[in-house]
């Protein structure tokens, strides 16, 4: 066949297959950032930007979580949260905290439940201990999600912990990320099930980078022992949280422990979590047993990701920030927040709300660091006020609002845990748990140095471009 009648029809596959995917992307795609730049890749790569969008850009997460949802009635009573009555925001409570009581409400369709403690641990030196604690204490189940598992010192105090479980008799499931898994090598996986601990691998992969859930990932960090007491918050498990090692790359982070009946509603996430990875139902008193009242924090779980929970937690940061009337603290690793919410900040720093957003002055990823630095101009000339916390690297995720109001989780402020990922957070209504949070980031403050748009305007030529050109992958980052 001629050499022109070969090319016709190689165009004219390229353009079908370009019109099909494109199709496809008009469809399915919420975002007009998303879809243009995912449409010009297919256009303007023939071949390359289908494989790329089949590969990355299609959600069959959300298909199959949906698909285990409207089939869930078989297992509807193991997994219906039993609370207490919903209740009323009490004074002081104000009443745009009403509003976002409401609202988060309304996007999780999960209740607001009382009598709750939140008690903040910090780093591994703190957590860690807890977390065996409540692990060795177990007598009838143990739930565990994480994203990174990585061998070392600390990975070993948790085998041996949930082996000796395993050993008498308790309950054991274990849930790890199927890249996280890979932060260590040889992965942690093999020793925990030669040691007996039943363990599951989300969304496993021969090849990472080819896989087509790559950018779905687990990020939550989960544990519950006997239905009953929880920890959540942004720890993995590995040597970098444990100060007291002196691990060469120290990592600073805050997890929590929580008890009451919003434990009920974490073990909720996890069971749904295990039965998505392995079809197994965890059901019954063992995981699910009768919750007493535990202190004084209003609470509620909310579980978010690319399924039917799309947006949950973008939508709670959204409210969280339109309702502040006095203040708003962030502490978060990754600063990258798509323009609705980097709005949502100026605005409320432009009505008089103190806006405060700690990040670490030595991040663990470049590409993400300078892109979050040329995105951090909008934010100070919004009224914001940004700061640098002294290294090392801080990986705490906390957010507080008018000294009433907090938001902890695996969460961060960027594309990949809004959009792409699994994750999980816990709001608390409680005076008293803002003060105790409050007082950390006061600490954080009192060693961090202040950003100003002089600072940032004092960068050479060369660094500015290179920030700005990070910045351009902000939706991909």
């Amino acid at each position: 066949m001629h050499v022109g009648v070969w090319q016709i029809v190689l165009a004219s596959l390229h353009v079908g297959l370009a019109a099909a995917v494109s199709a496809h992307i008009v469809l399915t795609k919420p975002d007009v950032r998303s879809a243009i730049g995912w449409a010009g890749l297919v256009w303007f790569a023939p071949v390359v930007g289908t494989l790329l969008y089949a590969s990355f850009g299609i959600n069959r997460i959300r298909r199959r979580a949906g698909r285990m949802r409207r089939g869930r009635s078989v297992i509807v009573d193991s997994f219906r949260v039993r609370t207490l009555p919903r209740p009323s925001l009490p004074a002081p409570y104000t009443p745009p905290l009403q509003a976002l009581a409401t609202l988060v409400g309304a996007v999780t369709h999960t209740p607001l439940v009382d009598h709750n403690t939140i008690d903040p641990l910090v780093n591994g030196d703190e957590a860690y201990p807890a977390m065996l604690a409540a692990i060795d204490g177990a007598k009838h189940s143990i739930a565990l999600a994480t994203y990174i598992f990585d061998r070392g010192r600390v990975a070993d105090r948790f085998l041996d912990a949930l082996a000796g479980a395993v050993a008498r008799g308790v309950a054991v499931r274990v849930l790890i990320d199927g890249v996280g898994a890979r932060y260590s090598h040889p992965s942690i996986i093999g020793a925990l099930r030669a040691r007996g601990v039943p363990v599951a691998v989300f969304l496993p992969s021969v090849v990472p980078v080819l896989h087509p859930f790559v950018n779905l990932r687990n990020h939550r960090k989960l544990l519950v022992a006997d239905g009953a007491v929880a920890f959540c918050g942004g720890m993995n498990i590995r040597d970098a949280c444990l100060l007291a090692l002196a691990p060469p790359e120290p990592t600073q982070d805050v997890h929590f422990r929580i008890a009451g009946p919003v434990v009920r509603q974490v073990m909720h996430a996890l069971a749904f979590d295990w039965r998505f990875t392995t079809r197994e139902t965890l059901a019954g008193r063992a995981w699910f047993p009768p919750l007493r009242p535990a202190g004084e924090v209003l609470a509620r779980g909310i579980p978010d990701g690319p399924d039917e929970d799309f947006e949950t937690l973008l939508l709670t940061l959204l409210g969280a920030v339109s309702q502040a009337t006095e203040s708003v603290r962030i502490v978060t690793p990754y600063f990258l927040p798509d323009p609705p919410l980097l709005d949502a900040l100026r605005v409320s720093a432009l009505r008089g709300v103190r806006i405060e957003i700690i990040l670490p002055a030595r991040g663990n990823l470049k590409l993400v660091q300078w892109a979050a630095t040329a995105q951090l101009g909008q934010a100070i000339r919004g009224g914001c006020h940004v700061f640098l916390s002294a290294p090392p690297f801080d990986h705490s995720k906390l957010m507080v609002v008018d000294g009433q109001w907090s938001l902890i989780g695996s969460g961060n402020w960027d594309p990949r845990s809004l959009r792409l990922n699994f994750e999980y957070a816990v709001e608390g209504y409680s005076v008293e748990l803002a003060r105790r949070l409050n007082g950390l980031i006061d600490a954080k403050l009192a060693a961090a140095r202040p950003v100003s748009l002089a600072n940032l305007a004092g960068r050479s030529l060369p660094v500015k471009l290179r920030d700005g050109v990070a910045w351009l992958a902000q939706p991909y980052l």
